[in-house]
This record gives C-alpha cells, structure tokens and sequence, in this order.
C-alpha cells in the first residue's frame, strides 16, 4: 500500500510538472489552425503520458524490465523531467510578474473608485484606466518561447555527456615532490584509475580505449582506489578481460569503495551478500591486483624501501560505512621513509590521517567523480560536489602531506559527464621539497 501511495504522489507531481510547461506550447503554438495544434498538443501528452506509464509499469511490475532498459528509462525520465524543471522557471518568472500586475491594477483601481468624481463618460481616459483591474493579464509570449528554448540546453547538454563525455578519458599528469624518496625511487611514475563502476558501461570499445590509453603510459606502478563495480560482482563479466590488461613492472594495488560491498542492494540472505564480496575480491586477485584489506606491502629497489598501504572504505562525511582500519594496516611500516595511503574516501585525509598520521605522505582517493558535471577551465575548477566536500578533485598540500583526488574512470547514476571529464591520473615522484 505504501508503494502505491508512493507512486501515486510522484505521478501526480510529474503529472504537474507536465501540465505547467504545457502552458509554453498552448501560448507559442495556440495561433496554429486547429489540426496543427491538435497535432502538436497530442503528441506532446501522448509522449508525457507515456512515460508516466512507464514508471507506474516498472513500479507495478519490475521484473519485466531488464537491468539496461531500467538504467535507459531511468536517464530519459530525468533528462526530460529536469528539462521541463528547468524551463519552467521561465514561466514562474511570468507568472510573478502578471500577478505583480495584476495587484498593481487592482489598487490603483481602487484608489481611482475612492478619488472619483462623476461618472466617467464613456471611452474616456479615466473608464480606460479602470479596465485592467477587471480583466486578465496575458502571458509573454516572449518568455514561453524563451522557456521551450531552455528545456532544449539541458537536452542537448545531457545527451552530449552521454555519448561524448562518458568516455572522453584525459590523462592528468604531475610531479610531487618529498622529501625524504628514497634515491631507487626517485622519478618513480604512478598511474591511478578510481571509481570503474563496470556496471554502468555501455561501450566496450570505448572502455578499451581509456585502458590503452593507461597502458601507453608505462608506470612503474598503477594504483586503483576503489569501486570496481556498483552493487555486484557479476558486473565485471563483460569487462574482466580488458581491466586484466593493466599491468606494471611494481605491480597493481587496489584497494575497496563503498559500493564494492553491495549495501545499496537487497540480499536474499547475510550471506549472498558475503558471497558476492568474496566473488569481488577474486576478481580484483584473478585480475593480477594485489587488493589491500588493511594491510601493507613494502616496495623496495636496491637497498631503499617505501610502504604502500591499502585500507578498506573508510568516510568521514555522511553515512558512508567505516570499514577501514588504518592502524591496523599502518602497523609495521615505521622504518619507510615514505608511506603511501589508497584510501577511497577523500573525507579520510582531513578526518583522520592528518591528525593522527602526520608521516603519511600521499594518499590517493576517489569516489567523488567531481558529481560528473561541473567547469573546469585552466586551473579553475568548480562542481557542486565542493559544497559537500572540500576536496574533491586534483592536488591538495597541508604542510608536508599531500592528498590527490581523482576524478574517476566510469560513471554512476547519469550514464555521462559533462564538463568533469574521466581520469587516468599519472604522477612522477620526486625528491625535493
């Protein structure tokens, strides 16, 4: 019943939201000879009411869509929706404004009525003043034509991150400098992939590209910072063989994010959802990846040594889950003279690692995909995602420690990215300050 009533709320308001921008057509197109306008008009409600169908079916009835066809319904229901939002504002913005005038009239109407003399005579300037107050205001026409061309931005917008930004991989690339690398690791280069969400892809070519792109770098070492799938660990099916190419001569480390774990899925028991973890873990193993469960590996080249530590999901924002256990991975890694944190969650360098580790050097995160909408235009960069968190994306220095964001490799939710593209982070390391 509470489903129901659910659906019933959220159709009503999609019901609203359809007949408010209804209003830009019937003033744009209301002049059109009838058969045109019922064309119009017709094809517009039978498109709404459609899709309307489609979410009551797929509410009622979930088991005869497939998961891609859930994922395509779900873009084109925002897409068109945020859309029509989007361009109602327009409307809301002529609606103010005739009410505005409309009160205007009315009490100057008034007003005139209180400082009356005589009747007015007919056709005068005074009985012409008095009309307004009783008559209705017209629509802008020029805000409804203004309002159908907005709802065509964010259209063209969304459709262009879908089939050009989704994969449009950049690789990034930049040198840090520590202090204490040891001299066999001085000019070391790291590659970092984060957030794969393999079950999000759609274009396998594509996916290849990024990793051809990755595997013409030649790193020493690559590092992956979580989220390989979006639920379940079946996602990596179609794309097991092309992630299995990342190799580099130090090795593939990787660690977990929160969505490796399943908890944003109903498990028919503890211990399904156990079992997938496991089947995820193999994966990240058959792989050739070295998964880091709050643990450590040394690296060492000649006679110097760095540690590289690996910790489950560990957010200091939100409700994100607190897997992790740094001092239980930290543990025994004293004697390097520079340690290396993956650490999915960018939150965790500000909570925790720079109060309570202060000799971690860098720690290489992910998770945020920069929200996958934003600007970035030289070194300026903006995402709606840096209300919420402080750092999200690029190079962050506090004192001696460094943190690097990255933007992500896939995509979760909207199929694409617009303005924040997909990542493939190189980073040189130096001896320096």
């Amino acid at each position: 019943m509470n489903r129901l009533i659910l659906l019933l709320v959220v159709t009503g308001i999609l019901l609203s939201i359809d007949y408010y921008f209804f209003q830009a057509f019937r003033i744009v197109f209301g002049d059109r000879p009838a058969s045109g306008r019922r064309l119009i008009y017709g094809t517009y409600w039978a498109v709404s009411l459609a899709m309307l169908g489609g979410v009551a079916l797929y509410n009622l009835y979930p088991a005869v869509f497939s998961l891609q066809a859930r994922r395509l319904a779900a873009v084109v229901l925002f897409a068109v929706y945020f859309s029509k939002l989007f361009a109602s504002v327009f409307l809301l913005v002529d609606d103010i404004m005739r009410v505005v005038q409309w009160v205007y009239a009315q009490l100057a109407g008034l007003f005139q009525k209180s400082t009356a003399g005589p009747a007015p005579v007919p056709g005068s300037s005074v009985e012409l003043l008095d009309a307004p107050a009783s008559g209705s205001i017209p629509r802008s026409e020029f805000l409804a034509k203004t309002s159908l061309v907005a709802a065509s931005l964010p259209l063209a917008a969304m459709g262009f991150g879908i089939l050009k930004g989704a994969h449009d991989y950049r690789v990034r690339r930049l040198t840090v400098a520590l202090p204490n690398l040891p001299k066999a690791f001085d000019g070391i280069r790291l590659a970092q992939l984060s957030d794969i969400h393999s079950g999000s892809f759609f274009n396998k070519l594509a996916v290849q590209g990024g990793v051809d792109m990755l595997l013409a770098e030649k790193p020493d070492l690559v590092l992956f910072t979580g989220d390989l799938v979006n639920n379940e660990a079946a996602e990596m099916k179609d794309y097991f063989n092309i992630f299995k190419q990342v190799k580099a001569p130090l090795g593939v480390y990787s660690t977990l994010g929160n969505h490796d774990y399943g908890d944003y899925v109903r498990w028919e028991s503890p211990g399904a959802k156990q079992r997938n973890l496991q089947t995820l873990m193999d994966t990240h193993r058959q792989m050739g990846w070295d998964l880091l469960m709050n643990e450590h590996r040394m690296l060492r080249s000649g006679g110097d040594q760095l540690a590289l530590i690996g910790i489950e999901n560990w957010g200091g924002k939100g409700n994100f889950p607190k897997y992790g256990k740094l001092a239980q991975a930290y543990a025994g890694t004293g004697e390097a003279p520079v340690k290396l944190l993956l650490s999915h969650d960018p939150s965790h360098w500000d909570a925790q690692v720079r109060t309570e580790f202060p000799d971690i050097d860098l720690m290489f995160a992910g998770h945020t995909h920069g929200m996958q909408f934003g600007i970035e235009i030289g070194s300026f960069k903006w995402s709606p995602i840096q209300y919420f968190y402080n750092r999200w994306a690029d190079l962050y220095r506090e004192g001696s420690q460094y943190l690097y964001v990255n933007r992500g490799f896939g995509y979760l939710g909207f199929p694409g990215r617009i303005g924040i593209l997909p990542e493939i982070t190189v980073m040189e390391l130096k001896r320096g300050n």
